[in-house]
């Protein structure tokens, strides 16, 4: 099985050069991404492909439940190069519906390590514990935890000194709260964008 993805990609790179032999070398040469995506490590959510962007057009961080956790050093790191390197403009915490991490946190399932990770996710859960409670259908209420958890990292990501720093230097950026559905392979925004300090406080 492991050789299958070898073949596959010396199958990919012979079609990517037969369709545009400077392919390679350019993005050799530099990586200019405007957008930095904050998404789920699930494996049915493959960040370039559902909104249509080739290699280096899309700087990626994935970890379980699209978190922003504001003491994971690796989100951090993955932070300030995109912002302060890279200049990306957008910033894009994207979710997915029936996400694996929130429905293990609303069943109470036991993962080992994986129940310290998801503690941020409780926090959201709690904060939303009426509303949530409030829903009949239990596949509806993994799904409203969802749109609330990417609500919650959007203010995580715009409370960094990071993302405040470029703010205060002028810096063009906006951070974008989106939710993606299996079901239908479509991403909807949520409408909690900020661009500025001044927003910032509002997810």
């Amino acid at each position: 099985m492991i050789d299958r993805l070898i073949q596959n990609n010396l199958a990919w790179s012979i079609n990517r050069q037969k369709g545009d032999p400077d392919y390679f070398r350019r993005l050799a040469a530099q990586q200019s991404p405007e957008f930095l995506w904050i998404g789920c490590a699930d494996s049915r959510v493959p960040a370039n492909e559902i909104v249509g962007l080739d290699p280096g057009e899309l700087f990626v961080h994935r970890n379980i439940a699209n978190l922003a956790i504001p003491t994971d050093i690796n989100f951090l790191s993955v932070l300030a190069f995109a912002v302060n390197a890279l200049k990306v403009r957008h910033i894009i915490v994207c979710g997915h519906y029936v996400c694996g991490g929130i429905r293990a946190t609303l069943t109470r399932e036991k993962h080992g390590i994986v129940d310290h990770w998801l503690e941020p996710v409780r926090e959201v859960q709690r904060k939303h514990a009426e509303r949530l409670e409030a829903i009949g259908n239990p596949e509806d209420r993994v799904n409203a935890l969802c749109e609330y958890n990417v609500i919650r990292q959007v203010g995580n990501v715009a409370a960094t000194v990071t993302v405040r720093d470029a703010w205060e230097r002028g810096q063009d950026l906006a951070i974008h709260g989106w939710i993606y559905g299996l079901s239908d392979g479509l991403v909807r925004d949520l409408d909690v964008t900020v661009t500025g300090p001044a927003g910032a406080d509002r997810p």
